[in-house]
């Protein structure tokens, strides 16, 4: 269709990119409209995104780009009933610690575009604190998905590891053999 929204938007399942999607497939093909629908974040101009947007509208690939939005926002919604799912499991995992308040995160990249970070991420941490007794999200290096993972294959008895250098090497087997893992 000569249309080239991923040459205006660095992320096109943004705000932006879903935005300007979703008016396509609901009939808008003015690009000067779509490109109104431009966050004021967005570091491209409305005329640049106008640009990008002017082509040809074939019926054919606008059937494929509504199936595709109607895919994401699918697996979108799958992912959400399986952190749902995920935030239920770990209500029914005890014992309690008592810990206190949790220290606030670091403030992540500026630039970090992660689409895999959970979206509850602050309730996934209580929890784990709750389970484990300790905030592991704050070592540096960690996140929330590692601490997560970390907790789930490790479990919460950590006296196995006669010490922090028996479990770091542990761990680093562990993640290495995962990715020969995947590569097969």
């Amino acid at each position: 269709m000569n249309v080239q929204l991923s040459q205006a938007l660095s992320d096109i399942t943004g705000e932006t990119g879903l935005a300007i999607i979703r008016a396509i497939v609901a009939g808008e093909r003015d690009p000067l409209k779509l490109a109104a629908f431009r966050d004021r974040n967005c570091k491209k101009s409305e005329d640049e995104i106008g640009k990008a947007l002017t082509g040809t509208w074939c019926t054919e690939h606008l059937f494929i780009v509504k199936q595709a939005l109607e895919l994401y926002d699918f697996y979108t919604k799958q992912v959400e009933d399986c952190d749902a799912e995920i935030e239920r499991m770990y209500a029914l995992i005890r014992p309690d610690w008592e810990g206190g308040e949790l220290k606030p995160l670091p403030q992540k990249k500026r630039n970090s575009h992660s689409k895999n970070a959970p979206k509850n991420k602050e309730e996934i941490r209580k929890h784990l604190k709750r389970i484990s007794g300790v905030d592991l999200s704050v070592v540096d290096g960690f996140g929330v998905s590692l601490a997560q993972t970390v907790i789930m294959e490790v479990g919460t008895e950590m006296g196995k590891f006669p010490s922090g250098k028996h479990f770091c090497s542990w761990l680093g087997l562990r993640r290495s053999m995962k990715s020969r893992e995947r590569k097969y």
